[in-house]
């Protein structure tokens, strides 16, 4: 960390404001941050850089024996046959190519799996986060974060620190072979340094801020993307293509543009360092060659000093290249903090209730953030045990945000919500309580898959049985004449299946999950008159003691109802 202090902006404990607006954490507690991760992936990271100093010493040995070899030839030296010489250089370049075998072999192998491992360990974060401040980010965002930041961030603590220690490793070893051979020509080597931390310092601010631009520039893209392939039906018969494409086009040129601006910067600074590099060099061989043509050096001295050269300005030349890697990573690392910090659920154990179920909403007051119009005030209500209850009201009048609430995927910021049961059991909701609930959402709601592997999702035990049972009482004896029967394919959200079909399956799904609760959430809405009658009274007549809530504008539902709850805009 002592050289990203050098390199990076004296601010280095500060937060700072990006171009762009946004607010850019403190490189340390982004290299806190990466520390802490990198305890878990530290294994690879070792074996990574002991190959690489392996490597190394190769090479310097590889310089020596070339020298060695060119100065018996000259006749300079004779304490060893020439032969001899060769058959070490030729053991010196077998053993640079085994190493560099195994260092490709543990880069693909450990690689992929500390990768799996963190994208995993992200994803099963966001998972078990506040539903509503998941919700904040886009899908497509996400997704980019858990392949690109995730990749970058691997990369960065697996093989590029241990290439940063390994270029460290080489500069030192080859100054300190040359220094011994020439020490003037090694300072004179070295003075490139300064030239490459002033130039980094100034370079290093501006393409951090460029790194992220670009970065949020890609995401929106990949949002645009995944959601236009998502939802393409509704913008082919809105014609609306030409429109998304222009969108897509814009937000293209946004990220060229800062891709132009970042390669300028990058450029620039590449063709400075490499103009310093092409004066070491020139004065590294103009020294040599003037004390080879006075008597002062041997032949061989002089190739050794001009791959001396080279393996000291490579290091720097790398630890040019190390720069946009560290803002690249900072940048990723930055992404996922800002993931990091989206709220857990509360962790709680499942509790479950025995027998009949009801549900007591006592003074609820609820919004979904401060500054949005209250939803409920002082609400009440209660679900009797094996009650069947229809929930009306207009758009916006709260049904979905109150099945939501009794989901415990929202909370209320005042009252109480209280599941009970027969047996004097109660449990105020939580994320703990959902066990108890059967739940079949708005919309279509299969994931890719077999119509098999849908239904299992609630009941990873059921029995053959179970499933034709469930598709019976949903009316999805349609599956039964399909070729490939419950092991028939399906797409992305259902595709290949019929909406009122999907449906069907859904509510098979939640009728497999033996729960005291049944939350229907306009479940037959793409069902016709006949089909929703009957499974309504399939449902009614298999589940007589479970509490069924319905939320719909159908009459059929409210036919069976046994209380029904109209709920109106709260003003």
């Amino acid at each position: 960390m002592h050289f990203l202090k050098k390199i990076l902006p004296k601010r280095f404990r500060q937060t700072r404001m990006g171009s762009d607006g946004t607010e850019l954490q403190s490189y340390w507690s982004l290299s806190a941050w990466l520390w802490r991760t990198w305890k878990g992936y530290r294994t690879q990271a070792i074996i990574n850089a002991s190959i690489g100093t392996l490597l190394v010493l190769a090479d310097l040995a590889f310089v020596y024996a070339t020298k060695v070899a060119v100065d018996i030839a000259t006749d300079v030296r004779n304490d060893i046959t020439l032969r001899s010489a060769i058959w070490c250089l030729a053991g010196i370049v077998c053993l640079q190519v085994l190493l560099g075998i195994l260092s490709r072999w543990v880069r693909a192998t450990l690689g992929v799996k500390a990768l799996n491992s963190m994208q995993r360990k992200l994803f099963e974060r966001l998972m078990r986060c506040r539903w509503k401040d998941l919700k904040k980010f886009h899908t497509g965002d996400l997704i980019n974060r858990i392949e690109r930041d995730v990749h970058d961030v691997i990369l960065f603590l697996t093989e590029s620190i241990p290439a940063f220690l390994t270029t460290v490793v080489q500069f030192s070893g080859a100054f300190v072979f040359l220094f011994l051979m020439d020490w003037q020509l090694a300072i004179i080597v070295v003075l490139i340094l300064p030239f490459f931390v002033i130039s980094s310092k100034l370079y290093v601010k501006k393409m951090r801020h460029l790194t992220h631009k670009v970065r949020t520039s890609e995401s929106r893209i990949q949002a645009i993307i995944q959601e236009s392939l998502q939802h393409t039906l509704v913008i082919k018969t809105l014609e609306h293509i030409s429109v998304t494409l222009t969108k897509l086009s814009g937000q293209q040129q946004q990220l060229a543009g800062h891709i132009v601006t970042k390669t300028k910067y990058s450029t620039i600074s590449s063709g400075l360092m490499n103009l310093g590099f092409a004066a070491g060099y020139l004065i590294a061989f103009t020294w040599g060659t003037v004390s080879l043509h006075r008597g002062l050096i041997t032949y061989g001295a002089l190739i050794a000093f001009v791959q001396l050269v080279s393996q000291i300005q490579g290091p720097v030349r790398q630890l040019t290249h190390f720069i946009p890697i560290f803002i690249g990573s900072f940048t990723a690392t930055e992404r996922l903090i800002e993931l990091e910090e989206v709220p857990l659920e509360r962790e709680d154990k499942e509790k479950p209730l025995t027998g009949a179920g009801g549900i007591e909403i006592r003074n609820l007051t609820c919004s979904y953030n401060k500054e949005a119009p209250l939803i409920f005030k002082d609400f009440n209500y209660d679900f009797p045990p094996g009650s069947i209850t229809a929930i009306l009201g207009e758009t916006g009048a709260g049904k979905t945000t109150l099945i939501r609430l009794l989901l415990s995927l929202i909370h209320a910021q005042e009252g109480s919500i209280r599941l009970y049961d027969s047996n004097r059991k109660s449990f105020w909701a939580s994320p703990g309580t959902r066990c108890n609930f059967s739940y079949v959402p708005q919309g279509n709601t299969l994931l890719s898959g077999t119509i098999r592997s849908n239904l299992l999702m609630a009941a990873p035990d059921a029995s053959e049985e179970q499933l034709r049972e469930a598709l019976r009482l949903s009316a999805a004896n349609f599956v039964e004449k399909l070729p490939l029967g419950l092991d028939t394919p399906c797409g992305e959200m259902g595709d290949g299946l019929s909406e009122g079909q999907a449906q069907r399956i859904a509510i098979a799904r939640a009728l497999l999950k033996d729960s005291p609760f049944l939350l229907l959430d306009e479940a037959t809405s793409a069902l016709d008159s006949e089909t929703e009658r009957r499974v309504i009274s399939n449902i009614i007549g298999r589940f007589s003691g479970r509490t069924i809530i319905f939320v719909t504008h159908r009459p059929e539902a409210l036919r069976h109802a046994t209380q029904v709850l109209q709920l109106e805009r709260h003003r």
